[in-house]
């Protein structure tokens, strides 16, 4: 019925194989289902995004306490300014860090920007816990980002570059999901920290000890991820144009110099077109997120207050679980769904569902009960689908000798922008009445996104420019 044994091994050895970042070869076949594992090369992203989540949130959630601990009796006069503070630092370390690590990938390889982005990541996330003075809190958030900002960008090119071309769009949505998990895992470590009290009022110190476990995965990263052979290629055939994947003409063809990737980006018309329609689209993810979005927890603890619900408090945990499940959702089936309506339609229907959930949210929403059903829905536009776009189309639109530096510069130059949002936001809310009005306010610029994927190329099937 199914033939000799040697005929079976026939079969098997003559199925097409992929080549997966250099690490393993796997025997499948590529004109069925799509491979259902992740290799030694995806593994570190999810890791990777996992980290970024949790980190994210982590210094959201345990802001009250830990600026109760490290604040001068002056500084405490001064609760608003103090917390935009110590998150709008903790963006700009990320956005320069994510830009300076993302330009290097482009250099010395994914793998080696990884490594180190991970392992200092936890060093000063680890070291954070002692912080004994606000200035000494800045200073380690700070360099906390500049560490960890450019293993997102690594990570996109990275799996963009090893993953099969037709499961690249699902694959880079599930990975994505590395980044809820992690914000998941964040809020319910926190929950439970917060409702037990370890250590009492230090207890937020746990939260980045935790923070550093990852150092241990350097190891696993090292021995088993091998550098992407695209971009080892493309470098090897000094193949310099932004946008095209060809070798590039002029001066630097002839001296055989390798232009400077970031200058590329803006020397090159057609990419100095794609890189300012993303940097922008990034901004308005980015603006709607940290100045909208983290809001979020805060706005529902006065709605439970108001209401006169017991342990008002603890309804900022239970909501941010519930804003974060909804991204899961989303990064898991976007994927699908981009490969089935196009990028462009995506984004755009995308930044339709962030405005629709978040005039929902901050206007018709005024209970506590309300917001638990909202706050999913919210989660699954605002984090979910307005993230998981960058995983998957910038590096459809760059080639391998720059898609680091393009991943990276769209996505965290919109951080060296938004940084000021948290430092702002204290102003802003008084200015426009309280959280509701402010975010309200804010998120007109959802709008923005709505138009601006309609100007940029549609990718579906089209496949990365190599």
């Amino acid at each position: 019925m199914f033939g000799s044994k040697r005929d079976q091994i026939g079969r098997i050895a003559r199925r097409p194989r992929v080549k997966i970042g250099g690490a393993h070869t796997y025997a499948f076949d590529v004109s069925r289902s799509p491979p259902q594992f992740l290799s030694a090369a995806q593994t570190p992203s999810f890791l990777g995004w996992i980290f970024d989540g949790y980190e994210a949130l982590a210094l959201v959630v345990v802001l009250g306490p830990m600026l109760h601990s490290v604040q001068s009796p002056a500084q405490a006069a001064s609760p608003t300014t103090y917390v935009g503070l110590v998150i709008g630092i903790t963006l700009l370390g990320w956005g320069v860090g994510g830009l300076i690590g993302g330009i290097l990938a482009d250099y010395v390889g994914r793998k080696r920007m990884m490594l180190w982005s991970v392992f200092l990541y936890a060093v000063f996330s680890g070291l954070t816990a002692f912080s004994q003075t606000f200035w000494v809190l800045c200073g380690l958030r700070f360099l906390t980002g500049l560490a960890m900002g450019s293993e997102w960008s690594t990570g996109v090119a990275l799996l963009s570059e090893t993953w099969p071309e037709r499961a690249r769009a699902k694959g880079a949505g599930f990975l994505q999901s590395g980044f809820g998990w992690g914000t998941l895992i964040a809020a319910v470590v926190w929950y439970t920290l917060s409702s037990t009290h370890p250590l009492g009022a230090e207890t937020w110190r746990l939260m980045f000890v935790l923070g550093a476990v990852p150092a241990f995965f350097v190891l696993y990263i090292r021995r088993g991820v091998s550098e992407s052979e695209k971009w080892q290629r493309a470098v090897r055939e000094k193949r310099w144009s932004a946008t095209s994947g060809q070798p590039v003409a002029g001066d630097a063809a002839v001296s055989g110099k390798r232009p400077f990737t970031l200058t590329q980006l803006f020397s090159e018309p057609e990419a100095l077109r794609r890189t300012l329609l993303l940097l922008v689209l990034s901004i308005v993810t980015t603006v709607g997120w940290w100045a909208i979005s983290s809001w979020l927890p805060t706005y529902t603890v006065l709605l439970a207050k108001a209401e006169g619900v017991p342990d008002a408090l603890s309804w900022g945990s239970k909501i941010s679980i519930a804003y974060t499940a909804g991204a899961i959702v989303a990064y898991t089936i976007a994927g699908f769904v981009v490969d089935a309506i196009g990028r462009r339609a995506f984004i755009s229907l995308t930044f339709v569902g962030a405005l629709v959930t978040t005039f929902i949210t901050y206007k018709l929403t005024t209970t506590v009960e309300a917001m638990m059903i909202v706050a999913p829905i919210n989660g699954f536009f605002t984090l979910g689908c307005a993230y998981v776009w960058m995983a998957i189309y910038p590096c459809e639109l760059f080639a391998s000798s720059v898609r680091s530096t393009a991943i990276s510069f769209v996505f965290n130059a919109a951080r060296l922008i938004a940084w000021v949002f948290p430092i702002i936001a204290g102003s802003m809310i008084e200015s426009f009445g309280g959280v509701a009005h402010a975010a309200l306010a804010l998120g007109s610029v959802y709008l923005l996104g709505i138009v601006l994927p309609w100007f940029l190329p549609e990718t579906r099937g089209a496949g990365m420019p190599d």
